[in-house]
């Protein structure tokens, strides 16, 4: 049997410059685990599995680790494929020590966790490998269509569904590639864009149309699409950045974490990238500063230590026990050569009209805030300075303001910009239009989408079949 590398496992200390893919490879070999079966078979299967409780999706985790212990492969497979669409895209890049890993008794007993996110990843690969993943299971027509705005994690999760309940279902998207964040936000290094695209080939095998290019709002608004279809989703995701109000933040060199991630998968598809190839969105070479603390200023970092940064440091305003990024994440990039400092942030730019460090000050955790979480304050006299040809902003997104983009003003929203739903039907306020993933909760994580795509697909069949019924009623 095959190994794999175990995601518990950490990557020895090696300086970023010095650190090539051929390494990474080394490494891996030198740090791989026992087989999937032996691995499964220290799960304890206690009598309340915490590890299914604390996973978004209630994997039946225990029952598929067992079937994996005893070489029952397909078996397990087939379990952990009944309850998302996406098992080894979860097995990638969910942050398992916050969710099924870090709620696991063996963890909890001092021994370390059962490698669950690498054994639901080897499980679901072998599938493919040996051809067991059936294509979308397309329900009888229903003769009833469904538009997707956004084609993320919760909008291909609720398309396959809703296929499987028999609708046609149109995806619209209007970046180039479907996926969303799976396809241009997330690095390669943690989820091979191959993985994403045999996903989403699937589900046009199954008969989902893509409509890719397409801006809501320009090609045609909400009302259009509206018309065109029986019900609407949207899972647009959020996209917008936070900013920071500091002197000297419009310098050259001072950059979106989007856009700079964007950039490397770009480039990575084999795309023309100019601003990759002129060195703007390109590490190498450079001291790079990244401002931020959650799992896209990992990505970040961990991207420019890929491309040969001279060096990389990690400015974070809170310490490490408080940032919002997982603690595996980190260690990973700490081992990889990237500095972080903690309880610090910008104040300012240097070098005119194009950066050249970032003037910073020391922080301070001071009284908690209204949701418990001690707030960061100013340190008197912590000043200090940090060289940066390359500073990458990652602070986290935002909702676009979508009423004014799809031209649907009747499109209710919070106070915090993410649409308002029904939290029974996860309809918006306008009828048959519903809403799931980001764009609701705010920016989360992926195994969270997957799980609302499930569950707003469910309503938007309730709601279709209940119309349905009333129409051959009357």
């Amino acid at each position: 049997m095959l190994k794999f590398v175990g995601t518990a496992q950490a990557y020895p200390s090696k300086r970023g410059a010095e650190l090539r893919a051929e390494d990474f490879r080394e490494i891996a070999d030198r740090y791989a685990v026992p087989t999937a079966e032996e691995q499964a078979s220290r799960c304890s299967q206690c009598g309340v599995p915490y590890c299914s409780v604390h996973c978004p999706l209630h994997n039946h985790i225990p029952d598929w680790l067992r079937l994996t212990a005893e070489g029952r492969l397909r078996e397990a497979y087939a379990l952990s494929n009944s309850t998302s669409t996406m098992p080894e895209i979860c097995g990638r890049i969910c942050p398992q020590d916050r969710l099924c890993e870090g709620n696991c008794v063996i963890e909890f007993s001092g021994h370390g966790a059962v490698t669950i996110g690498s054994v639901e990843k080897f499980i679901t690969d072998t599938a493919w490998e040996e051809g067991w993943v059936e294509p979308v299971a397309v329900g009888p027509a229903r003769g009833q269509s469904v538009g997707i705005v956004g084609a993320g994690p919760a909008g291909l999760a609720a398309a396959e569904y809703l296929r499987e309940y028999g609708y046609e279902v149109h995806v619209y998207d209007r970046h180039d590639r479907a996926g969303g964040l799976l396809t241009y936000g997330i690095p390669g290094f943690k989820l091979e864009k191959q993985i994403v695209m045999r996903r989403i080939e699937r589900l046009e095998q199954g008969g989902i149309v893509f409509h890719l290019g397409f801006a809501v709002g320009r090609e045609a608004s909400l009302d259009d699409l509206r018309k065109r279809h029986d019900a609407l989703l949207i899972a647009t995701g959020v996209y917008k950045a936070r900013g920071i109000q500091a002197p000297g933040i419009g310098a050259t060199g001072i950059v979106e974490a989007l856009d700079y991630l964007t950039a490397s998968n770009r480039k990575g598809f084999g795309d023309a990238v100019p601003a990759f190839d002129d060195g703007s969105l390109d590490a190498n070479g450079k001291h790079v500063v990244v401002i931020g603390g959650g799992d896209t200023a990992m990505d970040c970092v961990r991207t420019a230590v890929r491309q040969g940064a001279a060096s990389v440091k990690c400015l974070y305003r809170r310490d490490r026990a408080n940032m919002p990024g997982s603690q595996r994440e980190t260690a990973n990039a700490e081992e990889e050569g990237v500095e972080f400092v903690w309880l610090s942030a910008p104040e300012a730019f240097d070098g005119g009209d194009r950066v050249s460090g970032v003037r910073a000050t020391r922080m301070r955790l001071g009284a908690p805030d209204a949701s418990g979480r001690r707030a960061p304050e100013l340190d008197p006299g912590g000043a200090f300075q940090l060289q940066a040809d390359l500073v990458i902003k990652a602070l986290g997104f935002e909702p676009e303001d979508l009423p004014r983009l799809f031209g649907a003003e009747g499109l209710g929203v919070t106070r915090w910009g993410t649409l308002r739903t029904d939290g029974r039907t996860m309809m918006t306020s306008l009828d048959g239009v519903f809403a799931a993933g980001d764009i609701v909760r705010g920016a989360s994580l992926v195994v969270w989408a997957i799980r609302d795509g499930r569950d707003v697909a469910a309503h938007m069949h309730a709601w279709m079949r209940a119309r349905a019924d009333a129409a051959r009623a009357a």
